[in-house]
């Protein structure tokens, strides 16, 4: 059996209070981060080989179904707003389409060649990574995709929270993340969920800090969407440059992002 399938260590849940349920909870999660620690070098060559290819225009591609589906879709969708990346740069794939993000769309994760298909029409290129995501590690819709990018020389790499899963056969980087039985039996969307939320922030966030997309600590490519990151943005120009909040935010919105700030301002003074 699966171990994501495996029973929970907790039963009788229907009779226990709402304090006894949330403490047993709590305690399954505080698991997931000491457990996620163990493939960290499997994640540092992922995001090696990401960068690489990055920098020679390629992208990277997040392809699943289900709970995995959307959270490759919502890691991708960060990647802009926060980085200042082009949105065709990190994309997200879900099984069923954009309507799955909310709906469950009936036997989209079991068609085995509609992974490779939603690749293409992105023009899927050996310049690109492709990070299968499957908590269970057997959703045909993603062993599917990876095993047609392997045979079209496209790096690949796979999330999943089962040790020699099947879709590891076909990923030249295998992320296992074993998080073991879930607090609700074969509810993936808890611990399994968290630890894949938690390595894709890594990929992301370690991929576009080598790419040069932070400066210090601070995001300095976001985009200005709103009040918050406009005086977000005037706060990182008032510390790196040592000027006045008006001047910065002058600055700020005339460049349209902190990194061109800083850079204008250092040209002229």
């Amino acid at each position: 059996m699966l171990i994501t399938e495996q029973p929970s260590h907790y039963d009788h849940l229907e009779k226990k209070s709402a304090a006894d349920i949330l403490f047993e909870i709590n305690n399954e999660d505080r698991k997931v981060a000491v457990l996620v620690q163990t493939v960290l070098p499997q994640i540092e060559k992922l995001v090696e080989e990401i960068v690489v290819r990055m920098k020679r225009g390629g992208r990277l591609f997040y392809i699943g179904a289900g709970t995995s589906g959307r959270l490759g879709v919502l890691d991708a969708s960060e990647i802009p707003p926060t980085f200042g990346m082009p949105a065709g740069m990190v994309i997200g794939i879900i099984a069923g389409g954009d309507k799955a993000l909310r709906l469950p769309i009936e036997n989209a994760e079991d068609n085995t060649g509609q992974g490779w298909l939603d690749l293409e029409s992105y023009n899927i290129s050996q310049h690109d990574v492709v990070v299968g995501i499957a908590a269970s590690g057997t959703t045909p819709y993603v062993i599917g995709a990876l095993k047609k990018c392997q045979g079209n020389e496209i790096f690949t790499a796979c999330v999943t929270c089962n040790p020699d899963a099947p879709v590891s056969e076909f990923a030249n980087v295998k992320i296992e993340a074993v998080v073991g039985p879930e607090y609700v039996t074969g509810s993936t969307r808890m611990k399994a969920g968290t630890a894949t939320k938690m390595i894709l922030n890594m990929i992301s966030t370690a991929t576009m800090i080598r790419l040069g997309r932070v400066k210090g600590n601070s995001m300095v490519n976001m985009q200005l969407t709103n009040a918050k990151l406009i005086d977000r943005g005037t706060r990182m120009l008032v510390r790196e440059l040592g000027i006045e909040y008006q001047q910065a935010q002058n600055l700020l919105v005339i460049h349209g992002s902190a990194a061109s700030a800083i850079e204008a301002y250092r040209k002229i003074s």
